[in-house]
């Protein structure tokens, strides 16, 4: 029983590390996490300690702790259930170092005076052995990784492209399709394909993806710690950078919004022109010390009058400014917000487009999947995707659209909630629900992560809540309840490896 959780529990964060990224740390975070879930989490988790202790006396007790890390933590599937593990070089290289690690300890663990609790102790610590083989290979794939990285620095030597990277806490999606949208009329563009915006994305975006001719490059550059932008902005140098926004996404790996800005702002460093959006006070703030001889920031927002190119909210128009100078007055563009687009004219004005040539192309821009799109269900129900949304600022948003849809039933909201928002994520996660509940009748609550927040929010605000296990099951909950006159906003998804 003791090998059965041993290989279960193995499987389980192996799965977790590959979702993560093989980011150190980040299992043992995650596991954490898990067994303090729910309360037969914990009790399954106090019985794995209790047979370890009672090994020490009477070694059988060990299969106890093997039998409740086959079963525990709850909800945490060996299989997946939305993101199943993937055989990959680099997860097998990962499963070899941390099976022979684990097999080690488990020999030295029958060296010490209680063979059986020693062992049992190094099953239950299978997650911290998987983070420690994580660390361990990091440089590694580091060194493994850089004849693809050296490939793609020659690719873009050799087609010449002007670059523009885009990065910020979030709207750099948004962004980077929105300014694809506004140059494809007159220009040959490449855009990184979905989320590829780590070294190792951008990279095989740039070897697969940038063709003979191609004119302008768009890199989305994404990062959960300092330097890794700059690393990725030393071969792939942007000519033009814009930063969209800064908030609390991935604060609880930076730990303070100061040193996502510090982390965000390397993309200014070696950039002829930096798009900032002004909206933002620290982007704001930035925005006046970047300015140099070697470097030109252009200004961008929706709300602030002194933005050098501005998408204003006229009453029911939109009114688009640049360095002064109206360019076009049109109807809002639903699911599309302003200061994306602004930032992303912003971009286009950077790279010498002319003003007049990106406005004709505005009403080209359409939102991005599953970003504020809005769609009717054959039911008649309107449904708002918004499911790959995940920060307070989008969330809020999201609210507004709901708000404004034209129906006569009721509202709902579907949503796990906001993660890895540090200390703040309790707060922010309440004050949502609470924003909610003067939207929509009811909540619905998918999983563990968050739902103590988002019940407590929902039902101050006077909203009902209804919890369930699964995104699967919320969409039964909604095919059966709503109908024809009632919309729902599906706000955030996650991955199974989240409780």
């Amino acid at each position: 029983m003791l090998a059965s959780g041993a290989a279960s529990s193995w499987l389980r964060w192996l799965r977790v590390a590959q979702r993560e990224h093989y980011l150190g740390g980040s299992v043992s975070r995650f596991a954490r996490r898990w067994w303090t879930s729910s309360r037969a989490s914990i009790a399954l988790g106090l019985l794995a300690v209790a047979g370890i202790a009672g090994a020490v006396a009477v070694p059988a007790v060990a299969v106890v702790t093997g039998a409740a890390l086959v079963v525990g933590p709850l909800g945490l599937g060996v299989r997946g259930r939305t993101s199943p593990l993937a055989w990959t070089r680099r997860l097998t290289s990962l499963a070899a170092l941390s099976g022979a690690m684990l097999a080690g300890l488990g020999v030295a663990a029958a060296y010490t005076p209680w063979p059986f609790a020693a062992g049992a102790l190094v099953v239950a610590l299978s997650d911290v052995v998987v983070d420690a083989a994580a660390a361990v290979l990091s440089p590694i794939e580091d060194h493994l990784a850089m004849p693809y990285v050296e490939r793609a620095r020659r690719r873009l030597s050799e087609v010449g492209p002007s670059v523009v990277a885009i990065t910020g806490s979030y709207g750099k999606t948004s962004t980077k399709h929105h300014l694809a949208e506004l140059l494809a009329g007159s220009t040959s563009v490449v855009p990184t394909p979905r989320s590829f915006n780590n070294r190792a994305g951008l990279a095989i975006a740039v070897n697969d993806h940038l063709a003979e001719g191609t004119q302008v490059f768009i890199a989305e550059m994404g990062t959960y710690r300092t330097g890794e932008i700059r690393a990725m902005c030393d071969w792939c140098r942007p000519d033009v950078a814009v930063l969209t926004a800064i908030g609390p996404v991935h604060l609880e790996r930076f730990g303070t919004l100061e040193r996502i800005v510090a982390a965000k702002a390397e993309i200014a460093e070696r950039a002829r022109v930096v798009v900032c959006n002004v909206d933002d006070e620290r982007l704001r703030v930035l925005a006046g010390s970047l300015a140099s001889p070697m470097c030109e920031v252009l200004t961008a927002g929706s709300a602030n009058g002194d933005a050098d190119v501005r998408v204003e909210v006229v009453g029911e128009r939109w009114r688009v400014v640049v360095r002064g100078e109206t360019v076009l007055v049109t109807i809002p563009i639903p699911g599309v917000q302003p200061t994306n687009l602004a930032c992303a004219i912003a971009a286009g004005v950077g790279l010498g487009v002319d003003a007049h040539a990106i406005a004709t192309r505005i009403p080209h821009v359409a939102p991005v999947a599953h970003r504020l799109t809005v769609a009717s269900a054959p039911s008649g129900v309107l449904v708002v995707d918004d499911t790959y949304n995940a920060n307070p600022a989008g969330a809020g948003a999201a609210l507004e659209l709901l708000r404004s849809l034209p129906v006569d039933g009721r509202r709902v909201v579907v949503t796990p909630g906001m993660i890895e928002l540090g200390t703040r994520q309790r707060t922010e996660n309440e004050a949502f629900a609470g924003a909610a509940a003067q939207v929509a009748a009811a909540v619905v609550v998918i999983g563990r992560t968050n739902v103590s927040a988002l019940r407590r929010g929902a039902l101050d605000g006077g909203a009902d809540v209804v919890r369930v296990a699964t995104r699967e099951r919320a969409v039964e909950w909604v095919r059966s309840t709503l109908g024809r006159g009632d919309a729902v906003l599906y706000e955030n998804d996650l991955p199974d490896h989240y409780p």
